[in-house]
């Protein structure tokens, strides 16, 4: 986890320069950029990854606490803007997403 459970700030870099790396395809493509479904359990397990609260993920992606604990308890799933937010934060601090903690 990074130290202080905070995300790492790159304040010489836009956000196109930030995500850059994470493209699958060209912008023109109709498919989703990021297939991957955020259910419950994974979204714990990259909370827990990144060593943050519910508090500290929400201030991190600009959302409400108890979004992220709707999210948590399978209310409801993170989409659209949420969804690929949460997978550029994950592929930016490795985490895997086909794994949890939770096989222990």
């Amino acid at each position: 986890a990074p130290a202080g459970g905070q995300l790492p700030q790159t304040p010489d870099m836009s956000l196109a320069e930030y995500t850059e790396p994470c493209r699958i395809g060209p912008v023109s493509e109709k498919k989703p950029r990021y297939e991957t479904r955020w259910d419950s359990t994974h979204i714990r397990a990259l909370r827990t990854h990144l060593g943050l609260s519910q508090n500290a993920l929400a201030d991190e992606l600009g959302t409400r606490q108890q979004t992220v604990s709707e999210w948590e308890t399978g209310q409801y799933q993170p989409r659209g803007a949420s969804a690929r937010l949460l997978s550029i934060v994950a592929e930016r601090a490795g985490f895997e997403y086909g794994k949890t903690d939770d096989a222990v």
